[in-house]
């Protein structure tokens, strides 16, 4: 009967469990020129954190990107990345921040989209179930999933931008030949109407 009980109440054990050890966050910020993008996660030892970021619009599709511990010791350091992604085990108590820059540039904004996830540590005494360990590693690889997925989306995006573009140019490139070919036949015509005409000295 105690067993029965146990694996009744093993979903909900899970959840709870789930709620406390993993935390996910998703955002699109707008970086704008000559200028940057602080964010932070308070953390304690032995914590898990994962940034992921995709340049989405704006300038080269570039960005900078660091990552200091509370001692403002830099963890992690990307310099005009399109996308990226880095992770950390926490080794100190403290606030750990991210920065996005576009201080390189003075004239393009940026649109970055970035998730933070990551896990909070539980030692192997507080874990005992293993399908709470494997409810925790199949946690971790859907974040993984959901975190894929958005890049393909942000990068869809883009490359649908860029076709888009090159419609358009190579429309009005297509237009302006146009244009000059006409210009070219109606010099062609004056020019050699003219060369055949009769002037007459009276």
């Amino acid at each position: 009967m105690t067993a029965f009980l146990s694996w009744r109440h093993t979903p909900w054990l899970v959840l709870s469990i789930l709620s406390l050890i993993s935390y996910a966050s998703a955002h699109m910020i707008e970086v704008t020129a000559s200028r940057k993008e602080c964010f932070f996660e308070d953390l304690h030892e032995h914590d898990q954190m994962t940034v992921t970021y995709q340049v989405g619009e704006g300038g080269h599709l570039d960005i900078d990107f660091w990552l200091t511990d509370p001692e403002n010791n830099v963890l992690t350091k990307h310099v005009r990345e399109s996308t990226g992604t880095t992770s950390i085990t926490a080794e100190k108590d403290g606030r750990y921040e991210y920065c996005f820059s576009n201080q390189m540039s003075t004239v393009a904004d940026k649109m970055v989209s970035f998730n933070v996830h990551g896990i909070i540590y539980v030692s192997e005494e507080d874990v005992i179930a293993p399908v709470e360990r494997e409810i925790r590693s199949l946690a971790i690889g859907l974040t993984s999933v959901k975190d894929e997925q958005e890049y393909i989306v942000v990068r869809e995006r883009r490359h649908r931008d860029t076709a888009e573009s090159t419609c358009d140019r190579v429309k009005w490139w297509s237009v302006l030949q146009a244009l000059v070919l006409f210009a070219v036949v109606a010099w062609q015509v004056y020019y050699l109407k003219s060369f055949f005409e009769v002037k007459r000295v009276i």
